[in-house]
């Protein structure tokens, strides 16, 4: 379908000019790793062709902390630079004053999404972004390692550090020296708080803070597993595993140097691709929990397209907000970069089964999801987010026992509500 027979249907809530007038340079800001940017591009690219606007691409930071941190210096300065910011789902509630409701423009299309993730990006009554795609991570196993040593796939924390080290040892004997058990992302960042609610909340030990805004982090729950996280440090992790994102956890698995990973579904595609050492060795399954039987956890992440409120350009940006959350759009995403769709209708597409049978096999991993408590602590997310990755870190690294460390983060939290979230 061509994009403007798509705009017609997506656009009646927007004012169009005459397509000579409306003809915009934008700018979309973008932190994609891996082929996540050419990938954007040629999007852009056929939007260019279609509408006649020049989209230029702002790289950013890989790190959504420091994405996040220059997202809020241009919007407090009412930057009009930028038209398109791609978001995280945490942060509508922060950024909410500063970009326009979608919610006229998107009227006719919002319900082809997952309610709960429209949801998420609705502040008020207000629809602050249009979701691009959604995320869940689960953990990534070498299906190959596992059948080579009569091990099953791990369904507990437990079983997986006692998997991990028996292959590790035994891959290490047999030459590999590099090869490691677990990689996961350590780094004191907004990807270490995702990784230790998934720990917390599989053991029991709650969301941080609840939906009903009470500070729930310090228990013995919440203790056990992040002693347990710790005791991964420098036996099947490596102690480098402090400073991993993402990316550099992606970089040892893709090598063939690690049985188990825990990472977001751009890292199947990638896993899978010419390149890799490990094609056609692996396989992926939900988080393990802390016993068997009990829920696993894996945080609820995903990314969205919003619009500048100082957009020199705004109908043009929201055309493009628009196109980039189409099911076009989506479905070429599910192919390309096995992103899981927003679009409801997509996990029972033919042509994305086909060409990547694990999107719908994820809806396991997403029926997981667990948020992060972006919605109880509205703007103070980001300070609740640094001051629990911190506490975990610490404790990671041998920085105070894990009791010492919840106690202090439960008197800053405490302080923190005291001062109105």
């Amino acid at each position: 379908m061509k994009f403007k027979t798509l705009l017609a249907g997506l656009l009646s809530g927007v004012t169009l000019m005459a397509t000579a007038a409306s003809a915009a340079d934008l700018a979309i800001v973008s932190g994609d790793t891996g082929n996540g940017l050419a990938f954007l591009r040629s999007q852009l690219d056929v939007f260019e062709k279609e509408t006649g606007n020049k989209v230029t691409v702002v790289p950013m930071p890989s790190s959504t902390t420091d994405q996040f941190g220059q997202y809020r210096l241009w919007l407090a300065a009412g930057n009009s630079d930028i038209d398109v910011y791609q978001t995280d789902v945490i942060w509508a509630p922060q950024l909410a004053d500063q970009f326009l409701d979608l919610t006229d423009a998107a009227k006719d299309v919002v319900g082809q999404h997952f309610p709960s993730i429209i949801e998420s990006q609705t502040v008020n009554g207000k629809l602050v972004a249009l979701p691009a795609f959604t995320d869940a991570p689960a953990l990534y196993y070498r299906k190959d390692l596992l059948d080579k040593y009569s091990k099953p796939v791990p369904k507990t924390w437990d079983e997986l550090a006692e998997t991990a080290k028996f292959i590790q040892d035994k891959e290490r004997e047999a030459g590999n020296k590099d090869m490691w058990g677990f990689v996961w992302q350590g780094n004191a960042y907004e990807g270490l708080t995702c990784n230790a609610l998934e720990w917390v909340k599989s053991s029991g030990g709650g969301q941080i803070v609840e939906a009903n805004g009470d500070i729930s982090i310090n228990n013995p729950n919440t203790v056990a597993a992040l002693e347990r996280a710790k005791s991964w440090v420098g036996t099947i992790s490596p102690e480098g595993v402090l400073a991993y994102q993402e990316e550099e956890s992606r970089g040892v698995w893709q090598l063939g140097n690690a049985v188990f990973m825990r990472n977001w579904p751009y890292a199947y595609q990638l896993g899978n691709g010419d390149d890799s050492n490990i094609k056609g060795k692996f396989d992926v399954t939900t988080l393990p929990s802390a016993k068997e039987g009990d829920a696993s956890a894996a945080t609820l992440g995903g990314w969205n397209v919003a619009v500048s409120k100082y957009s020199k350009a705004p109908d043009e940006a929201i055309k493009l907000a628009l196109f980039l959350a189409s099911p076009e759009v989506q479905k070429e995403r599910a192919i390309k970069q096995s992103n899981l769709p927003t679009i409801q209708s997509l996990y029972d597409d033919k042509d994305i089964a086909a060409a990547q049978p694990i999107i719908p096999n994820w809806k396991s991993v997403f029926q997981n999801a667990v948020p992060r408590p972006s919605a109880p602590t509205k703007v103070k997310y980001n300070e609740v987010s640094s001051l629990f990755w911190t506490a975990v870190h610490d404790t990671l690294s041998g920085n105070g026992t894990a009791q010492d460390n919840l106690d202090n983060l439960e008197a800053k939290l405490t302080e923190l509500k005291g001062a109105g979230w």
